[in-house]
């Protein structure tokens, strides 16, 4: 059986659902991958920044754009000693400013992801996947990319039965 690794970058503090600002302890994608966690057995690896955007979303966003702008490789706070061991990557990010955080980036060019499979999970409100999962493809050599799924932010909670969907579409349920 083939074992699957959940890896993803999520942030709490402020944030934006459907038009107003609200503070939440845990990200959605992170919502997204505990519900994840229920439905499959998979090792997860949380993408955290060492020095993080700020916990004001307006002044995050900005943060983002000028990391993007700079295609900054911003360093983690730790990283997996390998993914050999993993034949699938569930890689889950919000959407900043139409990919992923950069923080994935650095994530991504770490390792070699040759005959890996990657399904990108991305989380927005309402910019879908944007041009994330052909830079997934870019970043991560040698894996095979799958269609991704795109959450809204504020659905994440009640998003079990589209993951399970997907999932099962993906062979991996």
């Amino acid at each position: 059986m083939a074992k699957t690794l959940i890896a993803f970058f999520s942030r709490a503090d402020e944030n934006y659902f459907g038009g107003a600002m609200r503070y939440v302890k845990v990200g959605n994608t992170e919502i997204v991958v505990n519900l994840m966690k229920e439905l499959i057995e998979a090792d997860t690896f949380k993408i955290e920044m060492k020095d993080p955007y700020s916990p004001v979303y307006m002044t995050c966003i900005d943060e983002a754009k000028k990391d993007k702008q700079n295609n900054a490789r911003p360093e983690l706070t730790n990283y997996l000693e390998s993914i050999d061991d993993y034949d699938i990557i569930v890689l889950g990010y919000p959407n900043y400013w139409g990919t992923f955080p950069m923080a994935v980036a650095t994530f991504l060019e770490k390792y070699d992801f040759t005959g890996k499979t990657i399904l990108p999970l991305c989380t927005n409100e309402g910019s879908g996947m944007g041009s994330s999962e052909s830079d997934v493809k870019k970043y991560a050599k040698g894996a095979e990319v799958k269609r991704g799924l795109p959450i809204t932010g504020s659905q994440a909670p009640s998003s079990k039965a589209a993951v399970e969907q997907w999932f099962k579409a993906n062979g991996i349920m």
